[in-house]
Order: structure tokens, then sequence, then C-alpha cells
């Protein structure tokens, strides 16, 4: 199979995100499977349905590139044990209006990092509940709740420890697997509905 475009939704929005750091290594794990494309969520207004009726272009923005991506990966941090609010915002404003959510469909996984030795274990535990709901195919695992330490992954994604460039390329890995199963199904069962006419 060719390769497949995810986009990549970042949850933090500190120009220093240890978030921002692992979507980069894990963008590098797997090129030779799938092309990355970040997407920026620091722009959005708060989502208000007021504003439906004259979408802001940053909002066009973010629905076309998740749209015209294959699948999504989600890297988050947690805060407050819940995902941050810039990426509920982002998430809020791609599933509307209703009939027209850009996720509908669309393979997707979620990681992320965090200093606290649980990682982002609690966020990602509420925002499966909310991925349900957008009718996203969730890869379940393998789960990704990473401790980030200094000097661990630099910021072009360059993992310092063969441990962990391991362990995150079995992600990468599976992810691709995931998102691949669940593309070429996706592109059979069109083909199959093309054809009964």
């Amino acid at each position: 199979m060719a390769k497949f475009k995810t986009a990549v939704i970042v949850g933090s929005l500190r120009k220093e995100s240890y978030n921002l750091k692992l979507a980069k290594a894990l963008g590098k794990l797997g090129k030779d499977r799938f092309d990355v494309q970040f997407v920026q969520i620091g722009d959005l207004p708060l989502f208000s349905q007021d504003l439906e009726a004259n979408v802001p272009a940053a909002v066009t923005r973010l629905k076309t590139d998740i749209a015209n991506a294959d699948a999504v990966l989600f890297v988050t941090p947690e805060y407050n044990r819940g995902i941050p609010g810039p990426l509920k915002n982002a998430i809020d404003w791609a599933s509307r209006p209703y009939g027209k959510n850009s996720f509908a469909g669309k393979p997707a996984a979620i990681c992320g990092a965090s200093p606290g030795a649980i990682g982002t274990a609690c966020a990602q535990a509420s925002f499966k509940s909310v991925l349900s709901y957008l009718d996203v195919a969730l890869m379940g695992a393998p789960e990704v709740y990473f401790q980030f330490k200094e000097g661990l992954i630099d910021a072009e994604g360059n993992i310092a420890s063969e441990d962990t460039k391991k362990f995150l390329q079995n992600f990468a890995d599976k992810f691709a697997n995931w998102a691949e199963r669940h593309i070429e199904s996706a592109a059979a069962g069109a083909t199959a509905k093309r054809a009964a006419g």
C-alpha cells in the first residue's frame, strides 16, 4: 500500500512542548509508511454555534486538513486529569456542524507525554469516550502513557535512548497497521458499492 496521510493534532500550544517532540519522533519513525501533517489549533476561536453561520477561516482550514487525511494521530498532554482546552475546542469545531463531522470513519490513535509518572493515562481515558462519539476507529493498543524526561527527545524528534526508540517504533508500526487495515477496508467497501450500482 502507498503511504497514507496522517493529520497530527498536538494538544499542547507550548513552543517547547514535550508532546510536539513526541509527535515529531513518531512522524520520523513512521516515515516509510505514512506522511504527517501537523494540524494547527492555536488560532481557533472558542467554539460558539453563533459563529457557524459565518465560519472563521481557521476553522475551515482545520476541517479541510482533517478531511484530507486518511488517519488521525492525537498527541496530548494531561491537564488536571483531562485533555487541554485547546484540544477539546478543536474537536468541537472539527465535528460541527451536525452531519459534517470531519473525523467520521477515520482510523485514529492517541498517545501523550508528561513529566509525571503516570504520563497522560487519565487524560487518554476520558478522551476515549469523546472519540467514540466522533465515530473514529480508535486503536485500543498499544497504549503510550509516556513519561517525558529532559533530553530524551529533541526538538527535531530525535530519540536519545535506544529502548525508547524501540518502544515508540512499536507504537508507530501498530498505528500504521491499524490505519492501513481500515483504509483498505473502506476502499474495498466503496468499490463494492460502486459495482453494485
